[in-house]
């Protein structure tokens, strides 16, 4: 079990094509703010069909792809 599982469930239950998270929802959703481990976990989430794409410092902001079958 990952410290990042409960963040991989939230974006699963989650249908969109593009899914852009905020640091802080992902704080809540985690309750803990995510640091540089996260590059190393965010390949967890390719078999909960996202791919974690572009980590904005300056935004603030985590895009996940949602991963086409095909």
């Amino acid at each position: 079990m990952s410290k990042y599982d409960p963040l991989w469930h939230y974006q699963q239950s989650d249908s969109s094509q593009i899914l852009r998270l905020p640091f802080d929802e992902i704080k809540v959703v985690l309750g803990f703010e995510i640091d540089h481990s996260f590059l190393s976990y965010k390949k967890e989430a390719v078999p909960y069909e996202y791919q974690a794409g572009k980590i904005s410092l300056k935004e603030k902001l985590v895009t996940f792809n949602k991963i086409m079958e095909g």
